[in-house]
């Protein structure tokens, strides 16, 4: 009998998920999964570009008597510019200045719930001190948020976040007894949740202060002290005195046409490109799944008619499509990009979800589901689509690259607000002006990323194919 237990408990620990596999089949491409590490350096890259390059400071000090009243003091101004929305002016930065603080509280929560408050030898029964205890970090951190922002934050917003750790440790400590993987994905669950709530609350609070020139404050009085990010500029700082520079100690990119440090503005870029690659896909990868879904499993007059709109779409070379659809926007933003750019390369998710519906639609399990009088919604979405979305991750891994490779086109094409730094608009602004170190620098930029997608999605595609797997 004992023995008979030993065998199950060795089997439920030898058993893999789906995941699981293909993870471990991954790794063993030493490239993608290096190449994968390179774009997660990147976007932290992109999440700590504040603290790199800016020009405002961490800290003032401003002695009384100097300078306007209110500056007078000591502040912290570094925090509240974060999400000032006059200082960044698009959502894109706003969201990755709030993922530079939320993330780390989120990682710190983890650890302190999982590993420290909860470890392998704990009674199960025991009370949930660990969560308590990251929670209860979490919600410190939003108060020390609050007070560094000096009152960007109203006493109703921090009240809502309050009741969202509530709620938080509520949840969880219903759940307590759920095994590692459903509090994994119970956690992601609820920090996803009060990420989008808190960064909602952020964006649509649309906090805004009149601008301050801290560089010419600190030079204007010896008591002044200021400790500034490694490099003073921002992406926005136009110096007429200093136009197109050659790289130097002070400029290590040179700067362009209207004085604008390029090295900052191809850090900052990091954000704007990577954000139209994932959003892009994002919205393709969900259209092309829905109408591949419905194509696979109805068949018959629904499948030829999205076939009809998938030949359609195709035949129009998307170049032309892409600039016809701009041509109908006044004033292209990066959200119009993304916007573009997913209606209209949804055609081959779609076809991938349809192939693998027609391959599963008549399946044991499928057929089981159908027998037990399962809505049809319900066998799409809870029981094909999950075997059937294989293919989609491969294809949107190359799609993050084609995507950002179709953004440095449409920006050479002159689409796009010209004044965002991203990699694309810098290029075309370099060989607007015959700039070789802002086009060397954009253009291996982009050359990068694209290589690293592009391994990706050939380690993912050996990994989920058996045929190719090592």
């Amino acid at each position: 009998m004992t023995s008979q237990q030993d065998d199950n408990q060795t089997a439920a620990d030898d058993y893999q998920t789906y995941g699981e596999i293909v993870w471990g089949q991954f790794k063993k491409y030493r490239i993608s999964y290096w190449s994968l590490y390179g774009v997660a350096a990147l976007f932290v890259l992109a999440m700590v570009s504040p603290v790199l390059a800016m020009n405002i400071p961490f800290y003032l000090y401003v002695p009384e008597g100097v300078g306007p009243e209110t500056l007078q003091g000591t502040s912290y101004p570094w925090f509240v510019a974060l999400f000032d929305q006059n200082f960044f002016d698009s959502g894109v930065d706003i969201f990755f200045n709030f993922l530079l603080f939320f993330l780390p509280f989120a990682f710190l929560t983890w650890f302190v719930t999982n590993k420290v408050g909860n470890p392998a030898e704990a009674d199960p029964s025991d009370p949930p001190i660990g969560f308590f205890a990251g929670v209860g970090i979490l919600l410190a951190a939003f108060f020390v948020v609050v007070v560094l922002l000096n009152g960007l934050l109203s006493k109703e917003v921090a009240l809502a976040l309050v009741g969202i750790g509530i709620t938080a440790v509520v949840v969880r400590a219903a759940t307590e007894k759920t095994d590692e993987r459903g509090r994994r994905r119970l956690f992601i669950a609820l920090a996803t949740v009060v990420g989008t709530i808190g960064f909602a609350i952020i964006y649509y609070h649309g906090f805004r202060q009149p601008f301050v020139d801290y560089q010419a404050l600190v030079e204007l009085d010896d008591g002044v002290r200021a400790i500034f990010p490694p490099i003073e500029y921002s992406y926005r700082d136009v110096n007429l005195l200093a136009t197109s520079e050659p790289p130097s100690w002070q400029h290590w990119l040179g700067t362009d046409a209207i004085g604008r440090d390029v090295f900052t503005r191809i850090l900052y870029g990091t954000r704007i490109s990577l954000t139209i690659g994932v959003v892009a896909v994002g919205i393709y990868a969900t259209i092309g799944i829905i109408l591949g879904s419905l194509a696979g499993y109805f068949g018959g007059r629904v499948d030829a008619l999205i076939l009809r709109l998938i030949e359609i779409m195709m035949c129009f070379p998307v170049i032309f499509l892409l600039l016809t659809i701009a041509g109908f926007i006044e004033e292209a933003s990066v959200f119009h990009i993304m916007l573009i750019i997913g209606l209209t390369g949804w055609t081959g998710i779609a076809r991938l979800v349809r192939g693998e519906f027609l391959r599963l639609r008549n399946q044991d399990f499928v057929q089981a589901a159908v027998a037990l009088g399962f809505n049809e919604m319900r066998i799409i979405f809870r029981h094909v689509m999950p075997n059937a979305i294989q293919p989609v991750y491969v294809a949107a891994t190359f799609g993050i690259a084609g995507a950002i490779l179709i953004e440095a086109t449409l920006a050479f094409l002159g689409v796009g607000p010209p004044d965002i730094p991203s990699w694309g608009q810098i290029l075309t602004a370099g060989r607007s002006t015959q700039n070789m170190t802002m086009i060397l620098a954009s253009g291996f930029a982009i050359f990068l990323v694209i290589s690293l997608l592009n391994l990706i999605g050939e380690g993912l595609r050996d990994a989920t194919d058996p045929k190719l797997r090592k």
